[in-house]
């Protein structure tokens, strides 16, 4: 009986090899396909998030010309309290690491420039504001 059995599992090992080779040679290719098109899928995420920022930092780029602008025609446009914010506004987006994504401080300079913006814009009595922005960030990941 025991060699009935060594028969039989001498007889299934090809079967099991091949099956095991099968699985070896789509588990590496499956891995070598979901890293390449995750490469891509990344890269497409962080290009639209970096042209979102970028588009983000322009508009108050944009906001602070036109005030800048108007002081340079009237000194006395607005009060020194709303000039002092106009320029620690002008220090936020002006520090905001463009060239280094992955600093852990760009959501905090970004929410401190939005926070800046909304002093100034309030204290002017101006509703205006980035229309671009997402609600959630964490939907715009997801759109993707």
């Amino acid at each position: 009986m025991d060699q009935q059995r060594q028969n039989d599992a001498d007889f299934l090992e090809p079967s099991v090899l091949l099956d095991e080779t099968h699985y070896q040679e789509g588990y590496k290719n499956g891995y070598n396909d979901g890293l390449t098109s995750g490469k891509e899928e990344g890269r497409q995420v962080g290009l639209k998030m970096g042209f979102q920022v970028g588009e983000e930092l322009g508009f108050y780029q944009g906001c602070l010309d036109v005030w800048a602008s108007a002081t340079r025609i009237d000194q006395n446009v607005f009060s020194a309290r709303i000039r002092k914010n106009i320029e620690q506004l002008a220090v936020l987006v002006s520090s905001y690491p463009l060239s280094d994504p992955e600093n852990e401080q760009v959501q905090d300079v970004m929410e401190k420039i939005r926070l800046k913006f909304r002093v100034i814009t309030a204290s002017l009595g101006a509703r205006l504001e980035y229309e671009g922005r997402p609600a959630s960030s964490k939907q715009d990941v997801e759109d993707m």
